[in-house]
């Protein structure tokens, strides 16, 4: 038989153990939340999977010559550069939208060819650095 002592270890080391169990799985949710995954065209013309009913992450470049904005909604294409995917979105667009720029939209597939975005987020590109420091650096190789 096990001594009260034992069994009040064991107890606490189980407890311990359900604890860290659910706070690691909290806070892989919460991450997963805020990852964003997104297919491209080409993975969209390609799949057999994915469900017109449910939200998917489109991504890629919007195409250039394509934006065409009518009152609220717009629509453009958006592009992998081996598939295209016409999107159309109402509302405000970030101050990084533009065409040639990539971006990753939220929404539903209507078809293989045509996407209803309920969300845009424009991306930057690894080369971004803020204003401050590309002057700073500008100033630099003025001097040299």
């Amino acid at each position: 038989m096990l001594g009260k002592k034992v069994k009040s270890r064991i107890v606490l080391f189980v407890t311990f153990f359900l604890l860290i169990s659910f706070l690691i799985y909290a806070i892989i949710k919460s991450l997963e939340e805020n990852v964003i995954y997104f297919l491209s065209p080409t993975d969209i013309k390609n799949s057999e999977n994915i469900s017109l009913d449910s939200k998917v992450r489109i991504g890629g470049l919007v195409k250039e010559g394509s934006v065409i904005k009518k009152n609220e909604s717009m629509h453009f294409v958006v592009t992998d550069l081996k598939n295209e995917i016409i999107v159309t979105f109402s509302g405000s667009v970030p101050n990084l939208f533009s065409e040639g720029k990539g971006i990753v939209a939220e929404g539903k597939l209507q078809d293989r060819n045509y996407f209803i975005a309920e969300k845009i987020l424009a991306k930057h590109d690894e080369n971004y650095m803020p204003s401050e420091v590309y002057e700073s650096l500008k100033i630099e190789a003025s001097e040299n």
